[in-house]
């Protein structure tokens, strides 16, 4: 690098050490969110420039002229190798779920700081690290899972453990991501039509493409965006109707009985009628909408509301209990590190890339990518008045089901807010009432429709609240019926050892049945989660980080062994660092859930709470005894992931001395180097 290259990058250090600097440091007085933007920036350039060039040149040494398995497996169906812009396009809708817009929202309780921060360092050095490594090492394996290289390469107590953990997290996934979609729609027949309308929309384009004018993909696209607008529009419509709007207004137990009813209708449908359809529109969706939220904070800068840290840091949160270390870690998920990434970077995308070199440009720049959609969450969620903020998120059980009595607990806590205020302000978002909807969709929905009211037209409010509801049920839903459909494929792997006929996909009566068996797992919780007196976020969100992070330390537990085992022992630090940190705040969140004493934190706590409310005759009976049941399951569950986690960790370190050592242990399982006929410039690119 010349003197120039060397003046320019200084410069982006010091800009970005200024930005992360001011918003460390600021104290008392609101500060501009064009700082936020700027830190971002300057962070993850710096961060791609030479930390990821560094894993890509020493650590993993990518070899442009290695053939992929994409281009060795070639079938024209799930190996074909592809522009690197398409698999950039395809990976990061695949790995961008509502995690990254959900967790920093909820984070923002503890203040704008912690979770900023996070989100910047922990993606640099661990989500950006992680999915490029696996993507990496998938690649050099003929694009196995996860799951598959951990049995290779671990052995099979490492492998077992981690088939179990990954399929019990694809449940707890997807039951909270229903659980928030749920919550943003509920007595809400203007966002649950709009979210409904999407449905057929995404059959009749399946159609479309396939049987009405096959091949005809842009007058597809452009029929299916115009229908999605025009679903937002005309669910005002349906909402002023008071004939029409009593279709549509529904509580959570019965918009989760219908959201469990379409998870299973995509996992068995084919997929080029509902899954493919939607997951395509809804890309559109996400990369427009994230790209006029950027423009919008540029061109209006806003002030952020939010104090730096709030007095919540102590653990008396009331949208989730924990303290600060280490709720946030497992709060902010997506934005920061995610294991579910793992899965997309083990899963299809090494199946696509057709260049070896372009690992480092997908794995690395998607997940960047998402944490950049992260902070602009954070500043959408901030940005609020923090008297709204507690007044939507708060459930009914922590500030009361009154709403004079909740806006005076919040402004008991130094957060301003009064009753009008929140009722001038559902008028004006189209909504009977914002209080208690809890999840995070709401809150960052109305931040989202104030800042693009503001940009790009303040006489539209409820229809940008509506937009943005329906933007991030988009999200969701496509996490949703993919993760069902890639957990039934797991179920019937697992199960397809011990009945042949239940592995074929092929065979319809075992889709079906595994389909069942995948939906009534997830189902459960997500139905349990809307009779929670606490809105179900409260319990299920931190199981969901806990487990999901978890997930993450197993990928970073197969990608140590393999550096390890490769030779490169004193590159280990890359994996293992994020690792180490990822299994300590695990590690403590999960002892906190199990055994604090807090009600609002332990779940064996809440159960003995419980027992005491039942045997004292105090509530109703049936519904103290699930939610006892409830607690028991999450406090199991919590155990269980713990416990995978270390046997993961634990059977590493055995692999890993044994390497050291010249021992007994499984060997390499990466393909042989075979020369790349590829010469395309687009390839080459």
């Amino acid at each position: 690098m010349n003197i120039r290259g060397w003046i320019t990058w200084a410069a982006v250090a010091l800009l970005g050490a200024s930005a992360v600097g001011g918003i460390a440091l600021n104290r008392g007085e609101s500060i501009n969110s064009l700082w936020f933007v700027t830190a971002a920036v300057c962070v993850y350039a710096l961060g791609y420039r030479f930390y990821s060039a560094f894993v890509a040149a020493k650590v993993l040494v990518l070899d442009a002229s290695r053939a992929t398995p994409a281009e060795r497996f070639n079938d024209g169906r799930d190996f074909m190798p592809t522009n690197k812009w398409v698999v950039f396009g395809h990976h990061f809708a695949a790995i961008a779920g509502p995690g990254p817009l959900i967790g920093p929202t909820l984070a923002a309780q503890f203040g704008y700081l912690p979770g900023t921060l996070w989100i910047l360092i922990g993606a640099v050095l661990g989500g950006c690290v992680q999915d490029f490594v696996t993507l990496f090492f998938s690649l050099r394996r003929d694009g196995r899972s996860l799951g598959q290289m951990a049995r290779d390469e671990l052995g099979i107590i490492g492998g077992t453990a981690a088939l179990f953990g990954v399929m019990m997290i694809m449940v707890i996934l997807i039951a909270v991501l229903g659980l928030v979609v749920v919550n943003a729609m509920k007595h809400s027949p203007w966002a649950t039509s709009t979210v409904a309308a999407t449905i057929p929309i995404a059959v009749l384009i399946g159609l479309y493409m396939r049987n009405i004018r096959p091949g005809r993909v842009l007058e597809a696209t452009a029929i299916g965006v115009a229908l999605l607008i025009l679903s937002v529009v005309s669910g005002g419509w349906i909402d002023a109707d008071q004939t029409l709007r009593g279709w549509f207004d529904f509580d959570g137990p019965q918009l989760a009985l219908m959201i469990i009813g379409y998870g299973f209708a995509a996992a068995v449908l084919p997929v080029w009628l509902l899954l493919a359809p939607r997951d395509y529109l809804s890309t559109f969706m996400k990369l427009g909408t994230i790209a006029a939220l950027a423009v919008a904070i540029v061109i209006l800068h806003p002030e952020v509301k939010m104090p730096a840290v709030t007095q919540f840091i102590d653990g008396s949160g009331p949208i989730f209990g924990g303290k600060l270390f280490p709720f946030v870690f497992i709060t902010i998920a997506c934005g920061a590190i995610s294991g579910f990434h793992a899965l997309i970077s083990s899963g299809t995308t090494p199946k696509l890339l057709a260049n070896e070199g372009d690992a480092r440009f997908i794995g690395y720049g998607a997940m960047m990518m998402e944490s950049f959609v992260a902070v602009m969450a954070m500043i959408a969620a901030t940005v609020l008045e923090p008297g709204v903020y507690f007044a939507i998120n708060s459930p009914a059980g922590v500030v009361g089901a009154d709403a004079a009595a909740a806006v005076a607990k919040i402004s008991g806590w130094g957060f301003p807010v009064t009753v009008e205020q929140m009722q001038f302000l559902a008028k004006e978002m189209g909504e009977a009432t914002l209080f208690a909807r809890t999840g995070g969709a709401p809150s960052l929905a109305v931040g989202m429709a104030s800042l693009f009211a503001a940009a790009f037209g303040d006489k539209m409010l409820s229809l940008w609240y509506h937009f943005a509801i329906m933007f991030e049920a988009l999200f969701i839903l496509t996490t949703l019926d993919a993760g069902t459909r890639v957990a039934r494929f797991m179920l019937q792997d697992m199960l397809g050892n011990w009945v042949p006929a239940l592995g074929r996909t092929s065979w319809y009566p075992g889709v079906l049945f595994t389909s069942g068996l995948v939906v009534a797992g997830w189902g459960y919780f997500l139905y349990m989660g809307t009779i929670d007196p606490l809105g179900g976020i409260n319990s299920l969100w931190p199981l969901f980080g806990i487990a999901n992070q978890m997930l993450a330390a197993i990928a970073l537990c197969v990608a140590t062994t393999i550096l390890v085992k490769s030779g490169k022992t004193r590159y280990s630090w890359v994996t293992g660092a994020p690792l180490a940190w990822l299994v300590t705040i695990t590690s403590c969140a999960a002892w906190e859930k199990l055994f604090s004493p807090q009600l609002n934190v332990g779940f064996l706590a809440q159960a003995a709470d419980l027992a005491d409310k039942l045997a004292a005759g105090k509530g109703d009976a049936a519904k103290l005894t699930q939610l006892i049941f409830n607690s028991y399951l999450d406090a199991a569950l919590t155990a269980f992931f713990l416990v995978v986690t270390w046997v993961l960790v634990l059977d590493m370190l055995r692999v890993c001395y044994c390497a050291a050592n010249g021992k007994e242990h499984p060997p390499l399982s990466e393909t042989p180097h075979i020369p790349s006929r590829l010469v395309e410039d687009w390839v080459r690119d």
